[in-house]
């Protein structure tokens, strides 16, 4: 059976997606996000679901809305037999929910009820989360609580960042929707199942406030939001005087400086291996860092700078 297919995406992570969904031809039309502002000349940019698109030949529509009555009868116009929607960013209307033949899917990047909402990947590695995945679900008017047709779950590395565990889920992503998509041409739709009302959580949106690491915090809270917020917003703190990003940070062994018991933010030790911290609760050791204006470069490169912070010759 021959499906028309109507994709609704915006940023990278959707893109595999949109692969997928096209490989047979079946995308009559992709819906993306207005062209916005980027970069040092703020000049007017398509996102990477337009750029795909529109190599692939496939109609693109940009609405500001899909709440207006026009919006409604263009979808309608292109009668698809069902939507794809992926981290698209406009809220879909039940009416809009309501035309596709068999609906609208939701590619999700979390195993739901866990972690509904704009920010599922950083925000499983932030709560320390050893384990995530990927749903197709049904969707409906609330956010994220369609029920679950398909889902694939993917272990989280130890000291995987937010961006690798994006591009892996995105991958992932990917392949359940074209699992979902062979059973529909099929003839077999998958069965929707409830979402449970126990577990459910919500990631919200990243804030560049977050960024700040509170050193009176548990050393493996502030490792995990350092690999969180990696490669956005981007950890920050005050290192001796300095405000630095944080690109790569272990948590040590909390009994390591423990007899010292050092205010947090004190750096214990620093030395090729990284600059030790200390914190509420055990120590963070920062292996890469970006100074003001600066490139990333290792701890032991950024201590060529600043001996000031090496110990004394012995």
């Amino acid at each position: 059976m021959s499906l028309r297919i109507v994709f609704a995406g915006t940023p990278a992570f959707a893109v595999p997606c949109l692969r997928a969904a096209a490989r047979h031809g079946e995308v009559v039309a992709v819906y993306t996000q207005p062209d916005r502002p980027a970069g040092r000349g703020r000049a007017l940019t398509p996102s990477p679901v337009k750029l795909e698109a529109l190599q692939r030949g496939i109609e693109v529509l940009q609405p500001e809305t899909l709440k207006a009555q026009v919006s409604r009868d263009a979808l309608r116009a292109l009668k698809p037999d069902l939507m794809i929607v992926v981290a698209y960013g406009l809220i879909l209307p039940q009416k809009i929910l309501d035309i596709p033949t068999h609906g609208c899917w939701n590619v999700h990047a979390s195993l739901l009820p866990r972690w509904r909402g704009a920010a599922p990947i950083q925000r499983a590695i932030e709560a320390g989360d050893r384990e995530t995945g990927v749903c197709l679900m049904r969707m409906e008017k609330g956010l994220d609580t369609g029920p679950v047709l398909l889902s694939q779950a993917l272990a989280i590395g130890a000291q995987e960042t937010g961006g690798q565990l994006h591009d892996r889920l995105s991958e992932l992503g990917a392949q359940v929707l074209a699992d979902g998509l062979g059973l529909l041409r099929a003839g077999i739709v998958p069965v929707a199942r409830p979402q449970p009302d126990d577990g459910v959580t919500y990631a919200h949106k990243l804030d560049k406030h977050e960024a700040k690491l509170d050193w009176s915090q548990p050393a493996t809270a502030l490792a995990n939001k350092v690999r969180a917020f990696n490669p956005w917003p981007v950890a920050e703190a005050e290192l001796a005087g300095e405000r630095v990003r944080i690109h790569g940070a272990i948590a040590l062994d909390t009994t390591l400086h423990a007899a010292h018991d050092p205010a947090p933010g004190t750096v214990l030790a620093a030395g090729r291996d990284g600059i030790d911290i200390a914190c509420g609760d055990g120590a963070l050791r920062i292996r890469s860092l970006q100074r003001e204006g600066g490139r990333i470069i290792t701890a032991a490169d950024y201590l060529n700078a600043r001996r000031d912070l090496m110990p004394p010759a012995a």
